[in-house]
This record gives structure tokens, C-alpha cells and sequence, in this order.
């Protein structure tokens, strides 16, 4: 799994897994949606966790398609199946690096956008909290719609239309958290154990139900 997991993070970072695709994404939408909002900063501070949420979710959607492609392509998706690693596994190793590639970078440059749209402290805080639970939830969702397309050629947009419906709990449930952190403890603290929640059981059913998708793939 550790090597699966190196390799796959290389890939991602050299460009070639389209992991960096998604990090400029996301700086691209949360710079522009201020120009379109207008200069209202209370309007900005009002909608700016749900605009890095959407932003997150987008950017995250626009790299799935990448995660099992590549391997298929040169063959080499067969021999990770095959391999001594548990199909579940080494599902979830990928995973691990995509989302290492891909989300945590969101992650860590949330606060500073933050500050862009005019976010509170608070709030800057409860963002990137909630986008490091809830991003890996998001992907373990992607990677089961990725299986399902693996075997298609032009499977990107089948992967969004796929993931998207099942990622908006993660979504609804990561701005409650945010915006409840701005009122009271006990706001934030339910949506954000639910957050917690929906990570820990597709951490479970995702990469076992990847795992099966790609079988069926392959077959």
C-alpha cells in the first residue's frame, strides 16, 4: 500500500495525474466569484464558506476522472488488482493520494482565501476544519463513480453526473457545520460529528465498492 501510495502521489504532483488541475481550479473560482458578487463584503462574509465548499466539491470532481484512467491505459490497473494488495486497498491507497495531492492543498489555502471574501475567524477556522473531514468523503464517493467510468473512454462528465447527487450531503452538511460555528458551539458540533460520520462509513463502503466496480470493468 505504501508504494501504491508513493506512486500514485508522484503521479499526481508531476502534473501527469491531473492532481495540480484541480488546486488551480479552485484558486480560479474563489478569486473570480468576488468580481461577479460585487464589492458588498457583508454579502461575501454571508456566502463565503459555501462558495470554497462549491469550489472544493468542483475542483475535487474535476480530478477523479483521472484516478483509475491513467492505469487502465497502460495496463497497469491489471496488475493492481492482481496484485498482493487487497483490490479494497489499494482502492484506498490511491485514494489516500489523490486527496494528499489534490485536497489537502485546498485545505491549507482556505484561511488565507478566507480572507479574500471577508470570512470571520471563526469561520476561517470551521472551513478548513470541515473541508479536512469532509473532502476525503467526497473522494472516496468520487472513486466508486471512477470505477463505474473506468472502462469508458470519455468517462469524465459520467463521473460528475455520478458523484455529484451523493456528495451533497457532504456538502450540506459542511456548510451547516461552518455557518453553526459562527453562533454557538453546539451548532457547529452536530453537522460536523454527521460530517465525521459520512467520512468514516464511505472510508468503509467506498473502496469496496470501487474495488467491485473495477472488477466488473475488467471483466
Amino acid at each position: 500500500m505504501r508504494a501504491l501510495f508513493l506512486r500514485d502521489l508522484a503521479l499526481q504532483l508531476s502534473g501527469s495525474g491531473g492532481g495540480l488541475v484541480g488546486v488551480v481550479f479552485f484558486l480560479a473560482v474563489v478569486a473570480t466569484i468576488p468580481f461577479g458578487v460585487g464589492p458588498d463584503l457583508a454579502l461575501l462574509s454571508r456566502i463565503g464558506p459555501a462558495i470554497l465548499w462549491i469550489g472544493a466539491l468542483l475542483s475535487t470532481l474535476l480530478t477523479l476522472d483521472r484516478l483509475f484512467q491513467a492505469d487502465r491505459d497502460d495496463g497497469s490497473l491489471d496488475l493492481v488488482l492482481t496484485g498482493p494488495v487487497a483490490a479494497p486497498l489499494a482502492v484506498l491507497a490511491k485514494c489516500a493520494a489523490l486527496w494528499c495531492a489534490s485536497c489537502l492543498p485546498l485545505v491549507l489555502a482556505s484561511p488565507l482565501l478566507g480572507l479574500f471574501l471577508a470570512l470571520e475567524p471563526a469561520a476561517l477556522l470551521a472551513t478548513a476544519l470541515t473541508l479536512l473531514v469532509g473532502t476525503p468523503a467526497i473522494v472516496l464517493i468520487g472513486a466508486v463513480g471512477a470505477g463505474v467510468a473506468a472502462s469508458l473512454p470519455r468517462g469524465g462528465v459520467l463521473v460528475s453526473v455520478l458523484v455529484l447527487p451523493l456528495a451533497v450531503p457532504v456538502l450540506i452538511f459542511g456548510v451547516s457545520a461552518t455557518y453553526g460555528a459562527l453562533n454557538d458551539a453546539a451548532l457547529f458540533r452536530a453537522p460536523f460529528l454527521i460530517l465525521c460520520a459520512l467520512t468514516l462509513a464511505y472510508g468503509v463502503l467506498g473502496p469496496f465498492a470501487a474495488a467491485a466496480a473495477l472488477k466488473l470493468s475488467t471483466d
